[in-house]
């Protein structure tokens, strides 16, 4: 059975950092994308970040240059490094796994359950 499992979330005020984990068992992933996706309360879901096998990453405008999304294949582990964090990025951050369209949420096959970040002003 295949599990992403996220960790590392939580409340931290604007300006501070956090690292969310996921944690992936069952099979590795070695091919297609792995990605982060966020979602807000009455909002739809969205693309965060995605790395491929080969090490290419992918970033949403509002990320960029604040966010890195990097993968242990040896540990299986995908991270993403939350720096300069804004009232904004809070969310409900999930992992995603198995990906084919490295932006859509849709084109991924496994999915963690999620882990709460919120930022306070």
């Amino acid at each position: 059975q295949v599990q992403l499992m996220e960790s590392g979330g939580g409340l931290v005020q604007a300006g501070g950092s956090l690292r969310l984990s996921c944690a992936a068992s069952g099979r590795t992933f070695s091919s297609g994308a792995m990605g982060w996706f966020r979602q807000a309360p009455g909002k739809v879901r969205e693309f965060v970040a995605a790395i491929l096998s080969g090490g290419s990453t992918y970033y949403a405008d509002s990320v960029k240059g604040r966010f890195t999304i990097s993968r242990d294949n040896a540990k299986n582990t995908m991270y993403l490094q939350m720096n300069s964090l804004k009232p904004e990025d809070t969310a409900v951050y999930y992992c995603a796994a198995d990906g084919r369209l490295v932006q859509y949420a849709g084109s991924y096959n496994y999915w963690g359950q999620g882990t709460q970040v919120t930022v306070s002003s």
